[in-house]
């Protein structure tokens, strides 16, 4: 760092400079006010791990903790295998290979609220039209339980990552070295074997890259879940994210929601960083 030159810090500076203003000082803010009785106006008084002891009694929170935690582990599972599994199609010998790749990553291009209204009208009115024709009770009134909820929630965020994940192992399969899988090709070995013991050793940093993504972005979900089920019904497929929300803007209870954010900022974060440590542990270098 010492080597840096002037003009080395000058063009650091504005990114410095709006990580600073954008990132640590609300965190160190919202840190304070997690302490006090904070209304969004006024910082009240302060009272110290008041809020804390608070939340680990609520059971809303808990309950949507819960959920989040279900959704997650499931959500990163799909998407992982999906989007691992497009990647192998694509780049295996196919023509229509390029075509495919726009196709399965398309989905991500999609904001969130959109995505989340275009699967509504398909669960509520396609599924039902469907469900109705062929004699399936199962299909109709879709979104209406905790069960279909939760798993449209799934098929949604599944159905937009997957093509976003899908290129980032893209990445790492079009860099294995030919040779080590001709070599064993000639040797007898099957294309599971080769896959299990050559190719996901060797993507194994593409493994750990995507799980850090997708156990971000389906903990912190908010805009999908607010599009299709709006938490419904009964608050059963609410998650953290909207239940925060909702703790400091209908319920006017900035700090209390504060606090939440706050615990909900470090499980994340010790999740997200456990299973990076984990997976790098296991990671091939050639």
């Amino acid at each position: 760092m010492r080597t840096r030159d002037l003009s080395y810090w000058l063009f650091l500076a504005p990114v410095l400079l709006a990580l600073l203003l954008v990132v640590v000082v609300p965190m160190l803010l919202g840190l304070f006010y997690s302490f006090t009785t904070w209304n969004g106006i006024r910082t009240g008084d302060f009272v110290g791990f008041q809020n804390y002891i608070n939340l680990f009694s609520d059971q809303r929170f808990l309950d949507s903790l819960w959920f989040t935690t279900k959704f997650s582990v499931v959500s990163v599972i799909l998407i992982n295998f999906i989007g691992l599994s497009l990647a192998l199609i694509v780049t295996s010998k196919i023509k229509t290979s390029s075509l495919l790749r726009t196709t399965f990553f398309m989905p991500n291009l999609i904001g969130g609220l959109i995505l989340g209204f275009i699967w509504q009208f398909i669960f509520l009115k396609v599924f039902a039209s469907v469900g109705e024709t062929i004699g399936m009770e199962s299909l109709q009134g879709w979104l209406s339980t905790t069960q279909t909820g939760f798993w449209g929630l799934v098929i949604l965020m599944s159905w937009q990552m997957a093509g976003y994940i899908m290129v980032i192992y893209i990445a790492y399969l079009e860099g294995l070295p030919k040779e080590l899988l001709e070599a064993a090709e000639i040797d007898g070995a099957t294309t599971v074997q080769r896959f299990r013991f050559i190719i996901f050793p060797l993507v194994a940093p593409a493994f750990t890259v995507s799980m850090f993504l997708t156990l971000s972005n389906t903990f912190k979900l908010y805009d999908q879940n607010l599009s299709l089920t709006a938490g419904g019904p009964y608050n059963s497929t609410e998650m953290v994210a909207m239940e925060i929300f909702k703790t400091a803007f209908v319920q006017n209870a900035f700090a209390y929601a504060q606090a939440k954010a706050i615990i909900f900022f470090v499980i994340v974060a010790v999740i997200s960083l456990v299973q990076v440590y984990i997976n790098k542990r296991r990671e091939v270098e050639m």
